[in-house]
């Protein structure tokens, strides 16, 4: 059964420095807490795996926790690039930055594959690209059965799966609904997992679209209210745009980026 913690103890029992966390949530449920009590811990070295990285995965390059990214499209959504992102490609600032950049299609699929309990997983998609050049979890294969060329994409098997979710119940039971893009096969995929969520409930009422992962799936749920903010969470908040565009002059300047880390986050409460 899922145990029920403190999203700090989450955190600094279950993420070691130089592991893989996935930081699932696709433009809702984002776990932006929990990417924020991992830069008041401090973590360093760590390889985030993430479909969209946006602002948590900006704050996370620019504090120096990431040394490589695996992703499928980094960008503010509907304002722009991320700044620290691209210093830290551009100027290594504060370090170098490596990256495996996939399409949605492509990362989506080794995310299966690491749920599934496969080494990897065939797709067409990649046919022809050459992109196993320059990614080392790509590489052609042929059909056993048919003799076609196909592609094959490594597992992702992260240390630590982290989401959002909208509840869990007192057992450990999870239920998120919306668009919940990968976060269960980030959870099924992870050697541990850790789910905040809105709020902890006696029981958990159905709800149309929803995805409930049992209790024995889960290692440990962390109630966190507001825990996807400035990203939204269905049926709880709306997303902040504001923010996301405020976001683009915050991140331009490194003082000033710097100075909203201390103010709002080590200084803060996530």
């Amino acid at each position: 059964m899922a145990e029920i913690v403190s999203l700090q103890e989450g955190i600094r029992t279950l993420l070691n420095n130089g592991d893989t966390v996935a930081l699932e949530g696709f433009t809702h449920l984002i776990p932006m807490a929990a990417g924020h009590e991992i830069i008041r811990q401090g973590f360093k070295n760590l390889t985030v795996v993430r479909l969209t990285p946006d602002l948590i995965c900006d704050q996370l390059i620019g504090m120096g926790c990431v040394s490589k990214l695996v992703f499928s499209w980094g960008g503010n959504p509907g304002v722009g690039s991320l700044h620290r992102f691209r210093d830290a490609i551009e100027n290594g600032w504060p370090s170098k930055l490596e990256i495996d950049e996939h399409s949605h299609a492509g990362l989506t699929n080794r995310f299966v594959a690491g749920a599934s309990g496969l080494p990897f997983a065939v797709m067409r998609g990649y046919k022809g690209t050459g992109l196993e050049k320059y990614s080392p979890t790509v590489a052609p294969i042929t059909c056993p059965f048919t003799g076609e060329e196909l592609v094959a994409v490594a597992a992702v098997n992260p240390d630590l799966s982290v989401i959002h979710a909208q509840r869990a119940d007192r057992k450990g039971n999870v239920q998120l609904w919306g668009i919940t893009g990968i976060q269960k096969e980030a959870v099924l995929s992870g050697k541990k997992s850790l789910v905040t969520v809105e709020e902890i409930v006696d029981e958990l009422k159905p709800h149309p679209g929803d995805v409930v992962l049992p209790s024995w799936l889960v290692t440990a749920v962390a109630e966190v209210p507001g825990g996807s903010k400035p990203s939204y969470a269905a049926g709880y908040y709306q997303r902040d745009n504001d923010f996301y565009i405020a976001w683009d002059e915050i991140s331009r300047d490194k003082d000033r980026f710097l100075a909203w880390i201390e103010q709002n986050v080590l200084k803060g409460d996530g």
